[in-house]
């Protein structure tokens, strides 16, 4: 521990406490934007895609103004606007309810502000939250590449590694206990938790945040911009990222989809928090396995042994129809997802580790770092394309209960809720096979 600076762990610690407060959020915002702020399925598919895609694709930019203003003063920002992103989520439906707008339903859900323009101030809050979380993406990495040398790098990238699936495995903890105790008004309150926790992160790095190695200007915006389009006119690498887009719209089904689906399908007492925090506890338990086991295979094959996996993945969530009564004591809607996210973090273990190593040979010699800069921007796409896509087949198989007036009739409109994973089978399919035919390009060039 003595050899990394205050510094590095300062700066992890803080990552640590920005990941709980983002995943104990993110793993309900579709249900907190339609149960809380009356969004329908699509329209709170689409706000939650744009918020997820921002912070895939902003980085490339804050992590720049980042390099010209320093690691300090920019991580102060981006914890001050994420404190105060997270208190406007969870203010906004308060200040609604205290106006006459917003009255509690049978449920403890919010209903009466369908059709108020005050909640589109949801807007505004959720553009401070994406600038915020931003900045944090660009910059954590980077301090930790700065406080570590060549020699403790490997060492100190597997301790930041464990903090992001430590924050994002607790961060999801929060949500179902919470939600037994007050029912849907937790999507309220966890909101104050995660900016307590952004707070704390504040309070941390402006203490304890004092680096020494502040070396180095980055990329210019002009460079930002001269590498972005470098890489859209890079055929070879456009189409990579096209492909893996396809792997990464089912993972992000696991937000996008996976909370309402078991909620309406196996019931409130569902628990998609603990539902959904199979993944990393999968990838931390298997993934330097699947590494050592697939090292002297190349990258491409591997990455395609777990596009495989990925459409079975789907099939395997689709199948909580076929079975009557309990499995195990749960669900079956319960057990089939918790086997289909199984599989998918296995997938991930193939691929994300060979991802980026794959990338890299596909840039030109000496300009791996500035396309790597846009390596991650399969995330910006699969949040667009896999939200909007989940709204859409969410209201045609899966719709909200509410708006129906008895059980018979909603269990009549759900009655093939399954077909929304053949959906996202079809589209893992389909990015497996031209994994392939791009490996046989790939390797002719």
């Amino acid at each position: 521990m003595t050899k990394f600076s205050r510094a590095f762990w300062t700066a992890n610690a803080s990552e640590l406490f920005e990941r709980m407060a983002y995943y104990a959020i993110f793993i309900v915002i579709t249900l907190y934007l339609s149960n809380t702020l009356g969004f329908n399925d699509l329209e709170a598919s689409l706000i939650s895609g744009l918020f997820s895609g921002g912070l895939y694709f902003l980085p490339m930019f804050t992590g720049a103004f980042a390099d010209k203003i320093g690691y300090r003063k920019a991580i102060l920002i981006a914890f001050t606007l994420l404190t105060i992103g997270y208190l406007g989520l969870g203010m906004l439906p308060l200040m609604l309810e205290s106006s006459g707008l917003v009255v509690y339903g049978e449920k403890t859900q919010f209903t009466g502000i369908e059709h108020s323009n005050l909640r589109m101030l949801i807007v505004p809050i959720m553009i401070i939250l994406v600038i915020g979380g931003s900045f944090i993406k660009s910059i954590i990495s980077a301090s930790v590449a700065r406080e570590t040398t060549s020699e403790t790098r490997a060492r100190g990238y597997s301790i930041f590694y464990m903090m992001v699936n430590i924050g994002a495995f607790t961060g999801k903890c929060f949500v179902d206990p919470l939600r037994s105790v007050v029912g849907d008004e937790a999507y309220i309150y966890i909101n104050f938790l995660s900016a307590t926790l952004c707070f704390v992160a504040l309070i941390t790095i402006f203490l304890f945040f004092h680096s020494t190695n502040t070396s180095g200007q980055g990329k210019s915006m002009a460079e930002v911009f001269k590498g972005l389009g470098k890489v859209f006119t890079n055929g070879r690498l456009l189409l990579l990222i096209l492909i893996v887009t396809g792997f990464w719209m089912i993972q992000h089904q696991m937000y996008a989809t996976m909370p309402k689906y078991v909620i309406r399908m196996a019931g409130e007492t569902a628990r998609p928090g603990w539902i959904a925090n199979v993944n990393p506890f999968v990838v931390v338990l298997l993934v330097n396995l699947v590494t050592r086991l697939m090292a002297r295979r190349k990258a491409l094959t591997s990455m395609t042994v777990g596009m495989f996996l990925i459409p079975l993945s789907a099939l395997i969530m689709a199948a909580g129809n076929l079975f009557n009564g309990d499995i195990l004591g749960m669900h079956p809607i319960t057990v089939m997802m918790i086997a289909g996210i199984a599989v998918q973090a296995l997938a991930e273990c193939f691929i994300s580790p060979r991802y980026m190593e794959f990338f890299s040979l596909q840039a030109p010699k000496g300009e791996e770092g500035l396309y790597l800069g846009f390596s991650h921007l399969h995330s910006f796409l699969a949040s667009i394309l896999g939200f909007g896509l989940s709204g859409i087949l969410l209201t045609a198989y899966c719709p909200d209960p509410a708006l129906f007036s008895s059980t018979a009739e909603w269990e009549a409109a759900s009655a093939n809720a399954h077909y929304i994973w053949y959906w996202f089978t079809g589209i893992g399919a389909i990015s497996a096979i031209a994994l392939i035919f791009y490996a046989k390009l790939t390797r002719k060039e």
